[in-house]
């Protein structure tokens, strides 16, 4: 396998970073639709993730996309792959 083939069996997430105040470290909220099997109704349900950014590039408000990854710590077990959008600074 080659250094730029990614396994493909590692889950990928999409979300909004709502944190970067840790050193090296984002949480990621990130939110999944489903249809309620009771109700019938799409419920919006939200978790965060703490990922590793090994290089602090990305802030607050950007669309950012993890990659599952070794455990870097108790909660860290997810790594920054790319920033899709960054937010606008006012």
């Amino acid at each position: 396998m080659t250094a730029t083939t990614e396994k493909s069996f590692k889950r990928r997430l999409e979300g909004i970073v709502v944190s970067n105040k840790g050193e090296k470290t984002i949480i990621v909220k990130v939110s999944r639709r489903y249809k309620d099997k009771n109700y019938s109704k799409f419920v919006t349900s939200t978790k965060n993730y703490h990922a590793h950014d090994v290089d602090n590039k990305a802030g607050v408000g950007d669309l950012v996309q993890i990659i599952e990854s070794r455990p870097y710590s108790k909660l860290k077990k997810w790594e920054l792959i790319q920033i899709k959008q960054v937010q606008a600074v006012d």
